[in-house]
């Protein structure tokens, strides 16, 4: 029952939108122009228009040569159509292609998106060095499983901030129990590198203090920030790998730098530093590009090579043997690019913000805007009747809809329809997608996913009344698809010379093949209506 019920609730939004946003029939007084027995309205008329900087609406001249370059781009349409070139696979696929981005681009937030991602790059000026203590959870957590990790934990904490040495305490407490406790020196964290509870409560706090518990889908984690410096940005080097030999009698470590020693004057002697990469490194990667590496950040290199490259400061410069766990390097700074901007991160972190757990932040702008438009209304009380649920059972646990699938109180009202917890329990085991491993913040995600769900249905369904030109800007595209595909069998695939008069002939067949009539008193008043 509560199966159909909302099923029911979710078609009947689905219908209420189609009815509403059905084809509508085209009014005489509004075709301007009808070409092969198709009737062409107004507003795609001027619509079109409108896109061509070389049309000036209130000029009577230049309409009238409008009508002639439309009536002609129509008949080309018609002729594609008649040879079946809007049947083809390719075709379809392309411009399903096409309404999927163009649905996408309307169903969203774009300033709301950027400001998320403004907010992650905000923090990118600062690189954190710090150290956590990480108390393990369970993969599926419930309240009851936090509440010994949890004082655990807390005990953890008192001790520290009785004074005893963070990372001491850390490396005690993994090595008694490496299954349930980890400690980690991060000598470098940057935004978008950790889960995002964790990095929010990093970022927040000043150098020299520890954090309480934070919990993550990981577990209770104690933070200490040692530092927070600038962000040096980027640099790019060449490198010249002189290894460490395995299993060798007569190159141990004072050898292999002695080597690497020796190489190095010879670079700083003049000595071609692309052709003494190629003859000497190891990391054949680089050596064949003279020992250039791509561009690097802070945190994306062992720590020695990255703290000798940073600290060169001159094009042209280089380090003295840089010794790492690979063996000895000689570096030589190419270019500091300093900070990549924000337009230079914004494409990749906006398709990872939008994919994973912080796509409720990115998203956020656009589900609000939602819920305010179709009325949304929430009852806290039976919301809570489901979290206590989560004491006991984990939400996509079959158990726990058991007990919820009878319970029918209205959770939220939307789009002027009440949806009960029966409903969303039912949603839950539906759609448990969640990043989230603690029962109540798995179930707070899939019921911002349930109200994404519903708003974007509807959404859906009420695009063209919202936005009549999403039909109009659909129409473009697919006679624009037709129009490239015909020109190019009949005009384009001749040689240059040839196009201008195969084209004349062409459009003149046309117009012998295909009825063409012109509302001209439709038109005039076009160039009137516009006209200041």
């Amino acid at each position: 029952m509560v199966k159909e019920g909302l099923m029911k609730k979710l078609l009947v939004l689905s219908l209420l939108f189609t009815c509403m946003t059905g084809n509508a029939q085209v009014s005489a007084d509004s075709v301007v122009m009808t070409v092969a027995g198709k009737q062409i309205p107004l507003d795609e008329f001027i619509f079109i228009a409108q896109k061509n900087s070389e049309v000036n609406l209130s000029d009577r001249k230049s309409v009238n040569a409008y009508v002639e370059l439309f009536k002609n781009f129509k008949l080309k349409v018609a002729e594609a159509e008649d040879l079946g070139l809007d049947k083809t696979k390719a075709f379809k696929d392309e411009l399903d292609s096409y309404r999927a981005q163009l649905t996408s681009s309307y169903l969203s937030d774009k300033d709301g998106e950027e400001a998320a991602v403004r907010a992650v790059y905000d923090r990118y000026g600062e690189v954190l060095e710090l150290s956590h203590i990480l108390f393990r959870l369970p993969q599926h957590t419930l309240s009851g499983d936090t509440v010994l990790v949890y004082q655990k934990a807390i005990e953890v904490y008192d001790r520290i901030q009785a004074g005893e040495d963070f990372a001491t305490v850390g490396k005690e407490l993994k090595e008694a129990d490496k299954e349930n406790v980890g400690y980690e020196y991060v000598h470098c964290l940057l935004p978008m590198q950790t889960v995002k509870a964790f990095e929010n409560v990093a970022y927040s706090m000043p150098v020299g203090s520890v954090s309480q518990p934070v919990r993550t889908t990981m577990g209770f984690h104690i933070i200490k920030i040692h530092s927070r410096k600038p962000n040096p940005g980027l640099v790019r080097v060449a490198h010249i790998l002189i290894p460490f030999e395995k299993d060798s009698l007569k190159f141990g470590e004072a050898e292999t730098l002695a080597r690497a020693e020796e190489v190095y004057r010879e670079a700083r002697n003049g000595a071609d530093f692309a052709g003494l990469a190629k003859e000497y490194s190891s990391d054949t990667g680089s050596a064949k590009r003279g020992g250039e590496l791509p561009a690097f950040g802070v945190g994306e290199m062992v720590e020695p090579f990255e703290e000798a490259a940073f600290a060169l400061n001159t094009p042209g410069e280089l380090s003295r043997p840089v010794k790492t766990r690979f063996g000895y390097h000689i570096i030589k700074l190419i270019e500091k690019k300093g900070l990549p901007s924000f337009e230079d991160k914004k494409k990749s972190w906006s398709r990872q913000m939008a994919q994973g757990e912080r796509n409720f932040e990115y998203y956020g702008a656009f589900d609000e805007r939602m819920k305010k438009e179709y009325g949304y209304r929430f009852y806290p009380e039976a919301y809570a009747e489901l979290q206590a649920l989560c004491n006991e059972y984990f939400p996509s646990d079959p158990a726990f809809y058991e007990k919820a699938k009878e319970m029918d109180k209205t959770l939220f009202h939307l789009n002027d329809t009440d949806f009960s917890q029966s409903e969303f329990a039912y949603y839950i085991q539906r759609c448990p997608f969640s990043t989230k491993s603690y029962a109540g913040d798995f179930m707070q995600e899939v019921y911002d996913l349930f109200i994404r769900d519903i708003v974007t249905t509807a959404e859906r369904k009420n695009l063209t009344v919202k936005h009549p030109e999403f039909d109009l800007l659909m129409k473009e595209y697919r006679d624009g698809i037709l129009l490239f595909d015909i020109s190019n069998k009949e005009v384009w695939n001749k040689p240059m010379d040839q196009q201008a008069k195969a084209e004349a002939e062409w459009i003149e067949q046309l117009n012998r093949k295909y009825p063409v009539t012109i509302n001209w008193k439709l038109v005039k008043k076009v160039s009137k209506m516009t006209k200041k």
